[in-house]
Parts: C-alpha cells; structure tokens; sequence
C-alpha cells in the first residue's frame, strides 16, 4: 500500500503543475520551448541544497565538447574498490552537472562511491548519436582515471537510464570487436527509457505528475533522422546476452512503466541477472526522492545492497 508521505508529496507535485501551465510547458507540443524547460529544471535544482559529506570535484574531460561540464561527487570516505559512471536522465533534451548534483548526490552518499556525472549534447540541436558518443567518450577517459582493479557501476535516471543501457550495448559491441574496454561490473537503471519507438502499453494515469506529451516529443527530437528501434537508440531491441547484472526500478504511476518491465523480462529472458523493483502508486525516478518517503528509502536501501553485492572487493 502507498505510504501517506507518498501521497503528500504526489498532491505538492500535482500543485505545481500550475507553474507548467504558466510558462506553457504543461502540455507539450511543437510550439512547446526546450530553452524555457532547461530554464525550469535549472531555476528548480538551484533550491536543492547538496547534502553535507560530499565533495565536489570539476574535471576537464578531453575530446567532449568545450560547453560540457563534469565532475567527480565524492564522498568524504570514499570506498576505493570501485566508481560510478552516471548519465542523467532529462529526456535527452535538458539535463546538466548544475541540475542534477543534488539529485544524484544521495546515490553516492548511499553506496560510498566516487560519482562521475558529466555532461552530453542535448537534442534537439544534437540528436542521436550524440549522447552516445559523449557517454563513450567520459567512459573511456574515465578509465584512464582509476586503476584496473576497480570496479564501475553504471546508472542512470530516466533517458538517462535508458542512456547506460545503451551504453553497455554498445561497450558490450566494442569488447567483442577487441576494442578492450571492460565492461561494468553492474548497472543500476532507474524509470528508464527504453522504448523511442513508443510500441509499449500506455500507463493512463489519473491526476498524473507527468507534463503530458512531453515524452513523445523528447522521443522526436532525440531520434530525428534515425530508426527508433536501433538497440543504441531503443535498447530494448538490443541483443541483451552478456550484459552484467542489471538492477531496475519503476513506480506504477508513471508513464515508463512499461519501458522498464519489457526491458527487465526481456534482460531475464536472455540470461541477465535482474532485480526489479515496482513500487507501488510511485512515481517517476522515485527513489531519487528524499529518504522521508518509505519507498524512495526502502528502493535506495536495496540499490545500495545491489552496488555493495557487484563492486564488493
């Protein structure tokens, strides 16, 4: 059953809906404007204070754009048997190091791990491939800064998370083809894109959270010219044998449900180690949501023994 303080919090979310229709990105359509979204999720991630015990580490990743931030969040004491590498989540349309911070900070407090969370191009001035080759690109440099024994883990958020699955296809592709990259030792997604073409079931949700169409839209802009079921666009539609294990959270009130339970049956099917977590009247990327609300604690609790299980010396 969903907890009270879930419920709250969904009320406080659908009251801010409001604030969307006043800047006219309530209902998405062409005339919609991405800067004024950026602008929102800016202006809301500036409010977020960082939790105290992390620090905050700019770097300067080569052959990234000039305009692409990226940082180190690092824990006080940090366990050095292994590193994060994370792609945000924003629908591959917004999204940066200063939006994100706060959000991805409880990830690395929670596991004790170095975070690498840097940025790539956004569409719709830069559709598919870009995010790609910009995640390639911070993964092979990010290798160059840790030792061979340590371990990484993979996450994402949203098409973030579709993003590192993505990204483990495609690291999965250039280890067969004796690039020598190594692969993750896990990967954590959480409300994942996973499904451009959108073919899934619609999840109808009264008095959603969610602005409405803005999916299809962020979907349009990030394929543009290319086909939605290529597996580095659509990772569903990948080959999905010999991806490490794979930890996957949805909430049953959000419009990515089905992208993530087609994903994990399909993972399973194929022989990947998979846990999934459904959480009940959630909604999307819940358990980055403060740890007062019993499911956004109890999904990071078990993210956290998921990392602990895969990155352990």
């Amino acid at each position: 059953m969903e907890s009270l303080q879930s419920r709250f919090i969904k009320r406080l979310m659908r009251r801010n809906l409001r604030t969307l229709d006043a800047l006219n990105i309530r209902v998405w359509d062409e005339n919609t404007s991405v800067p004024v979204w950026r602008d929102y999720c800016e202006a809301g991630a500036a409010k977020a204070p960082m939790p105290k015990g992390l620090e905050v580490v700019p770097v300067k990743i080569p052959g990234l754009p000039a305009h692409l931030s990226a940082e180190w969040l690092q824990p006080a004491a940090p366990r050095e048997e292994a590193v994060i590498f994370y792609t945000h989540g924003g629908g591959y349309i917004s999204g940066s190091c200063s939006d994100h911070r706060a959000l991805v900070a409880k990830l690395a407090l929670s596991t004790g791990l170095k975070l690498l969370l840097f940025e790539y191009r956004l569409a719709p001035e830069y559709p598919y491939p870009a995010a790609l080759e910009d995640t390639l690109t911070s993964y092979r440099w990010m290798l160059t800064q840790i030792q061979p024994s340590t371990k990484i883990l993979i996450a994402g958020e949203s098409a973030g998370g579709g993003l590192c699955l993505a990204a483990l296809l495609a690291l999965k592709d250039l280890a067969a083809q004796g690039e020598g990259l190594r692969l993750p030792a896990a990967g954590v997604a959480i409300s994942p894109l996973t499904d451009l073409a959108m073919t899934g079931k619609p999840n109808g949700i009264k008095g959603s959270v969610e602005p409405e169409n803005m999916n299809a839209w962020c979907c349009k802009y990030y394929v543009g010219s290319g086909d939605p079921t290529h597996p580095y666009i659509s990772p569903l539609y990948g080959s999905l044998q010999g991806l490490p294990p794979l930890f996957i959270t949805v909430g049953t009130d959000e419009g990515l449900l089905d992208d993530g339970l087609r994903f994990a049956e399909k993972a399973k099917a194929a022989g990947v180690e998979v846990r999934l977590i459904v959480g009940e009247g959630q909604t999307h990327c819940y358990p980055l949501m403060p740890d007062f609300i019993p499911e956004a604690k109890y999904a990071m609790r078990e993210i956290r023994a998921f990392v602990q299980k895969h990155t352990a010396s």
